[in-house]
């Protein structure tokens, strides 16, 4: 598991409009980055190129290269849903299946993906699901019950789980914890801290806080106006980028001059 990410002069693109323009970026193993910026700027519409979700919108496309281990996901015959299954995604609002068991909802991706299980098999892939998302003793004695019953917190470690059942190497989360109370915020940054031991994590959010705690590196980005593409400014280890960022427009963000 842990996979070295190396994205080289990636534009993204809707049908002729530019969105994000000129990324270059390498996340390392077992690490969390932050992608931070203003509304618009394109953090999350990059996220979603590190596994080909933007592709669902119909004219997105890209130019340029994004590698894990050196192998390009944007090569002629690589399969978006085998992609989709190497880099795991949590979305900024949590998605349970809302009629499916928890149970059920854990072994979701397994089964979009014909994988045939015995009951054995996925009661023990389901206790380390949950386990994993730090969720299985809150419902381990109720995991026949739909998971649209859970609190928005344990719903989002729900979602959590089912991600990293199928077994990614890399797992994606576009603001996390924005409808989520602060107890349950702070289970899931304790949840992510846990997890980079494993995996290899991104996170786009728009809280400065979670950003300072949680990563190890951040990326900001930023765009010149409406109509113009979002690029990224500046990437550092999260300590210097708030600390002491190298350009104005980082420390103005950071520092809450606009934004």
């Amino acid at each position: 598991m842990s996979k070295r990410i190396e994205v080289n002069d990636l534009n993204v693109y809707y049908s002729d409009f530019l969105a994000v323009e000129g990324v270059s970026i390498t996340i390392e193993p077992r690490t969390v980055t932050a992608f931070i910026g203003p509304s618009g700027c394109g953090k999350s519409t990059f996220l979603r190129t590190l596994n080909r979700m933007h592709e669902v919108i119909p004219g997105a496309h890209v130019k340029g290269e994004v590698l894990i281990d050196g192998n390009n996901l944007y090569d002629p015959g690589v399969d978006p849903v085998l992609v989709r299954r190497q880099v795991g995604m949590v979305f900024q609002r949590a998605n349970p299946f809302p009629t499916m068991s928890i149970r059920d909802n854990v072994l979701a991706g397994l089964k979009l993906n014909n994988r045939r299980l015995s009951k054995a098999d996925g009661d023990d892939l389901v206790e380390k699901g949950l386990r994993g998302a730090n969720l299985w003793n809150e419902v381990k004695d109720r995991l026949s019950l739909p998971g649209g019953g859970l609190s928005g917190g344990q719903q989002q470690r729900l979602c959590i789980a089912r991600a990293i059942t199928v077994s990614p190497d890399v797992l994606l989360m576009d603001e996390p914890c924005s409808a989520l109370d602060p107890i349950s915020t702070l289970a899931i940054e304790d949840l992510i801290t846990e997890l980079k031991e494993d995996y290899t994590i991104v996170i786009v959010t728009h809280n400065m806080q979670q950003a300072s705690r949680v990563s190890d590196r951040t990326a900001f980005f930023n765009i010149a106006g409406t109509g113009k593409p979002g690029k990224l400014i500046e990437y550092n280890d999260t300590t210097s980028i708030f600390g002491s960022p190298t350009m104005k427009e980082t420390e103005d963000y950071v520092s809450g001059r606009f934004g």
